[in-house]
């Protein structure tokens, strides 16, 4: 079921149809009309639940950090199909409920307050030499072929390598990790049983992980998470568990999302490319780390925030949304609206006023986004450098993005460059 087309008094044109495939290609025409006719839409989504889309900058930055909007569902006032229909299918029956996007204030700041321990700036750098070492070993696996599937080839397995090392998930059991994040990824924009179905192998995998880490605990998240319940912090196992899994599935899917939506419009926009390698083969940094926020801001992975609840009535954009209402803010539109950024629809590269909504804002704001960036600057700039002619394999009207309502990315990214079959190390030694 999808919006249907309407005339919006006084608009000069026909409300765009909404949720199609055709709108998932190329979602920013459609934001563009109802950021200026009708911002704050009440729309039928394709699962049949009614909600309310927020578009404009100014409103959505109000919405995010609205406490009147609470992150817990139990406050839908809709029946309980549609309850059913919010929300990571699946984490209701797995009792994986208890995680950071489904809770506020207090619970919301104590478990905050225990995960972020993980994301410090000192914890990330030390990081850092991880996931250049897995970006390379990735970027290794295809370099000799001279053609790849960038998104199941590398940008996919990069964050699920780097989460399973962040949690403490050992090695031998990452490629399950893998294999259940795939079908998460592949059924996210269909039926909601075949994540569900990964979901409960996730949650069953996480119970005997946690068993296992309270026996012999490691200088990992999942380790000081139980840590933390056992010296008084009331970290429940459900809670521990939720924990983990929220930041497998929200820290993978928008780190895949930012490598392919940044590397598919990096070779769309030549020249913005070529400004960024030439900046790399000189050895500077500065724009790389510019490059990756206008990248988020552009065509960012998360093409609206998750799911929020009036818990009283309140005014939003001149709309006026009743308790228990589903908010969605959408947040592919607030980035391009031409009254907070210039040019919005321009690509900028070296653009500086750039308060962009990509990992949202608030209390909520992503905690895994320091990891996110090092990541996707790691992979831009490794494949930039490896594989300088790396192109497009198909013509761009032939790709398909995924369905699904909260994330925006490429099912695949096929590309050839010059095959590297042996690419020296600066040290002379032999990379392949």
């Amino acid at each position: 079921m999808h919006a249907q087309p309407s005339v919006e008094p006084g608009s000069p044109s026909p409300m765009p149809t909404l949720f199609t495939w055709e709108f998932a290609t190329d979602p920013y025409p459609a934001y563009a009309w109802l950021r200026e006719h009708a911002p704050v839409h009440r729309a039928t989504l394709p699962s049949g639940v009614e909600a309310w889309l927020v578009t404009r900058y100014g409103d959505a930055k109000q919405a995010l950090a609205d406490a009147r909007l609470s992150k817990n569902p139990v406050h839908h006032a809709g029946p309980a199909h549609a309850r059913g229909k919010t929300g990571i299918p699946g984490e209701r029956n797995a009792d994986l409920m208890t995680h950071l996007l489904n809770i506020d204030p207090p619970d919301h700041t104590r478990l905050r307050r225990l995960v972020s321990k993980a994301f410090t700036p000192r914890r990330v750098a030390e990081f850092a030499p991880r996931v250049q070492e897995l970006t390379d070993h990735l970027i290794d696996g295809f370099a000799a072929g001279g053609e790849a599937d960038l998104i199941h080839e590398f940008a996919f397995p990069l964050p699920i390598y780097a989460i399973c090392d962040l949690l403490g998930v050992p090695r031998e059991d990452q490629d399950d990790f893998r294999d259940w994040a795939g079908m998460m990824i592949r059924h996210g924009g269909g039926p909601r049983g075949g994540v569900a179905r990964s979901v409960k192998k996730i949650r069953g995998y996480l119970a005997e992980l946690i068993h296992r880490k309270r026996e012999n605990p490691g200088d990992d998240l999942i380790s000081g998470l139980i840590r933390a319940g056992d010296h008084g912090e009331h970290l429940s196992e459900n809670e521990a568990a939720a924990m983990a899994f929220i930041i497998l599935f929200a820290g993978f899917e928008t780190t895949v999302n930012l490598i392919g939506n940044g590397m598919y419009t990096l070779m769309r926009h030549p020249e913005q490319r070529a400004r960024l390698q030439a900046s790399l083969d000189a050895g500077e940094t500065d724009l790389l780390a510019t490059a990756v926020e206008e990248l988020l801001r552009y065509d960012g992975p998360v093409e609206l925030a998750t799911w929020r609840y009036a818990t009283e009535p309140l005014t939003l954009g001149g709309q006026r949304i009743a308790t228990g209402e589903p908010v969605l803010v959408v947040l592919a539109a607030a980035d391009r609206d031409p009254e907070r950024f210039a040019e919005p629809d321009t690509l900028d590269l070296a653009r500086r006023d750039n308060q962009h909504l990509g990992y949202g804002h608030g209390i909520h704001y992503c905690l895994g986004a320091p990891l996110a960036r090092l990541e996707g600057q790691a992979a831009l700039a490794t494949l930039l450098t490896r594989l300088p002619d790396v192109r497009l394999a198909e013509d761009p009207a032939d790709l398909r993005w995924r369905g699904g309502l909260i994330m925006r990315g490429l099912r695949t990214l096929p590309v050839r460059f010059t095959a590297m079959s042996d690419q020296r190390l600066p040290d002379g030694t032999s990379r392949l």
